[in-house]
């Protein structure tokens, strides 16, 4: 994945990560201090324990906000698809898949999850289909580099999925305390045994879905954190995407921060066409990825 190199200035460049060969270049990659092949898999992930003292020294030297979708961005899939395999018939019924509304995905998953309990599907069942999840391409060895960078980088989570699902992969493959935030709905089992779903917020967008606006949560995680910091704001925001709720927060970034669309996927191919149409309108830098690698 491309994190710097024009048409941003490299934030690292005292890491000896390459250099920029032209004015627009993108030759140069965010992993180039790992040798290639370095990604383990998820079954063994590499073991990345927090620095000592970490909370206290890191709000001061961190200059960079790195925020990630989870869905298709941090994992290879979308986790509903993986919780409804833990169905004894790994599908639903077609009266409970078609009863999907337009923006009111979490409505319909807690539906899902009401029906799949019914049908005897225990908790374990459920974090067993979650920690099969593979990640996307290349990520660990992301993390890995950002786990190794610390010192300037601060890590969230912005997620249209839920808690449960996001803690518990990121858990398991041994990368949860990298992040400092997850903004998702909350999530947790009832006495029933059933994974109960509730909305992140309410929100006047009328271009997210009515659980949850991400613009809005970026853009008072931000507020928020410069207040923290004492007036400093990060230098550069870096936000790591693939779907449609994700064109949203990219349109509260500044002509310092980048954009990276999961080539090919909506978030991509909606951003291509804003620019297209509105190049005006859209500040941030655009870098489409299709590995944490390259």
């Amino acid at each position: 994945m491309l994190l710097w190199e024009s048409p941003l200035t490299n934030p690292v460049a005292s890491l000896g990560c390459g250099r920029r060969s032209r004015a627009h270049s993108r030759t140069s990659q965010l992993l180039c201090s790992l040798p290639r092949g370095t990604t383990q898999h998820f079954l063994h992930p590499p073991k990345m324990t927090a620095p000592p003292n970490l909370s206290h020294a890191a709000p001061q030297q961190q200059r960079f906000l790195v925020l990630f979708d989870f869905d298709e961005t941090i994992i290879n899939e979308n986790s509903d698809d993986a919780v409804v395999r833990a169905l004894p018939g790994q599908h639903l019924p077609d009266w409970l898949r078609n009863s999907y509304r337009e923006g009111h995905y979490n409505e319909h998953m807690q539906k899902v999850l009401v029906y799949m309990a019914e049908q005897g599907v225990s908790e374990d069942s459920i974090r067993s289909a979650v920690e099969k999840i593979q990640p996307s391409p290349g990520l660990l060895s992301l993390f890995q580099y950002l786990h190794s960078h610390q010192q300037d980088f601060e890590l969230a989570v912005v997620s249209d999925a839920n808690m449960y699902i996001i803690e518990t992969w990121l858990e398991r493959a041994g990368v949860r305390h990298l992040f400092r935030k997850i903004f998702t709905n909350p999530a947790s089992f009832d006495d029933t045994g059933c994974l109960v779903l509730l909305p992140f917020h309410s929100h006047s967008c009328s271009c997210c879905p009515e659980n949850m606006c991400k613009q809005v949560i970026l853009r008072e995680y931000l507020a928020g954190r410069q207040k923290e910091r004492g007036g400093a704001p990060f230098q550069k925001v870096f936000y790591i995407g693939d779907g449609a709720n994700d064109i949203c927060p990219s349109l509260a970034l500044g002509p310092r921060d980048t954009a990276f669309p999961r080539r090919d996927f909506p978030m991509h191919k909606l951003l291509l066409e804003r620019q297209q149409a509105q190049a005006a309108k859209f500040k941030a830098n655009v870098v489409p990825w299709v590995s944490g690698e390259t």
